[in-house]
């Protein structure tokens, strides 16, 4: 099935990590989340892709190239972000007359459940969630509860915690619809097109068991975690005879572990990383490509960016740290509020609960600190900020 892959957006929730960098082509166990939504869609029955792109596009197209996974591949761009529907509607020409599919490239969905919505189109994926307010709720027939009616955005006092996942089969008439006004969002919205085709034609709702959208830098960490369950070892590197390796470890192409160093899987290292000596790495962790983590450094359920380095004496915990990124020795990252409450960071100026009890930072690419450098549970440090030595950090700094 043709399918529309939604990846034109910057991520602004997800700031300071899409600064210079697409959200979807941010990277979850080694790889970009948008490679993840293709390899599961073309698992699927995605026999064509036509992949929305605009913030960075060029970062897209040069890593995808005309195909993935033996399907093709079509670039559509979205000059302005106005919305899904307007998303949508950029990737239209490029359509036969045909149904279709539309995901987000920066969601991750279960291959069986995708599978399924697949094949039942038109129908659109739901999930049950605890927090329904916070997504579109659907609306479904009161004599057919697997009939979409309609969806709300975002109710003070939804019906149901049955919500949209943004995952959808379109027939092929849904381009005549894709002309929406604007909401109260600013924005041309895809549910309100959803609107219009359940009023013409039945909409399955497909329960899906497992589904993330990858909004913001807490939910990284748990798509790295989820991916991770997947890892298989394969070690393409090079191992010390005395590092000690447990559970399902990736290491690629050139890089090397060395003597001391003690790796609790599933984890995933890059092409060109170093640790070690003496290194500590445990949890869902992954180090990016050329990445260096020093001696004495403990990691843990942390990501580490391409070429950042963390230096010897250091301990990261449950952070995101971004491209460049260099820690001096001896910094020190808190992940846990003496309450116990979960941890706080600020999303595009407010105070924003990330559900973790355990949750350290958000560092931007390029950024440093100098030597015994402590940073706070939820601390952002900026793209290219800098600490000085010995400093202690419990509030944001974003130059």
């Amino acid at each position: 099935m043709q399918t529309v892959v939604l990846a034109a957006g910057q991520g602004t929730r997800m700031r300071p990590l899409t600064d210079a960098t697409p959200k979807p082509m941010l990277p979850a166990a080694g790889r970009p989340l948008l490679e993840h939504t293709l390899d599961r869609a073309a698992d699927a029955g995605a026999s064509r892709f036509v992949v929305v792109v605009g913030y960075e596009a060029d970062q897209v197209r040069e890593h995808f190239g005309d195909s993935h996974a033996g399907v093709d591949i079509e670039y559509a761009e979205q000059t302005a972000q106005r919305g899904t529907a307007d998303a949508v509607r950029a990737a239209a020409p490029e359509l036969d007359d045909a149904q279709f599919a539309v995901l987000n490239g920066d969601a991750l969905y279960d291959h069986d459940s995708l599978a399924t919505l697949y094949e039942s189109g038109p129908a659109v994926g739901s999930y049950r969630v605890d927090n329904p307010s916070n997504y579109g709720v659907l609306q479904l027939d009161s004599d057919d509860d697997t009939r979409v009616t309609g969806v709300v955005e975002k109710p003070a006092n939804p019906e149901s915690n049955l919500i949209n996942t943004g995952s959808y089969v379109f027939p092929a008439s849904t381009t005549e619809y894709l002309d929406v006004s604007t909401s109260e969002r600013g924005e041309l919205e895809l549910t309100d097109v959803l609107e219009t085709v359940c009023g013409e034609t039945t909409v399955t709702a497909v329960p899906f068991d497992r589904w993330l959208d990858v909004g913001r830098p807490w939910e990284l960490l748990a798509a790295t975690e989820w991916l991770s369950e997947s890892l298989s070892t394969r070690i393409d590197g090079t191992v010390s005879d005395d590092a000690t390796i447990e559970g399902d470890i990736v290491v690629e192409s050139d890089a090397t572990i060395k003597s001391g160093v003690t790796i609790e899987g599933p984890a995933y290292i890059g092409e060109d990383a170093t640790v070690g000596p003496n290194a500590y790495i445990r949890g869902a962790t992954a180090v990016g490509a050329n990445a260096k983590v020093g001696h004495a450094v403990e990691i843990k359920n942390s990501v580490l960016l391409s070429d950042a380095t963390v230096g010897h004496l250091s301990y990261v915990g449950d952070s995101i740290l971004g491209r460049g990124v260099n820690f001096g020795a001896g910094t020190t990252v808190a992940n846990l509020r003496h309450d116990d409450e979960p941890v706080e960071m600020t999303v595009k100026g407010d105070r924003v609960s990330t559900g973790r009890r355990k949750f350290g930072v958000v560092v931007g690419d390029n950024a440093k600190t100098g030597i015994n450098t402590s940073l706070n549970a939820g601390v952002v440090l900026g793209t290219a900020a800098t600490t000085t030595p010995g400093e202690v950090l419990t509030r944001d700094r974003w130059e």
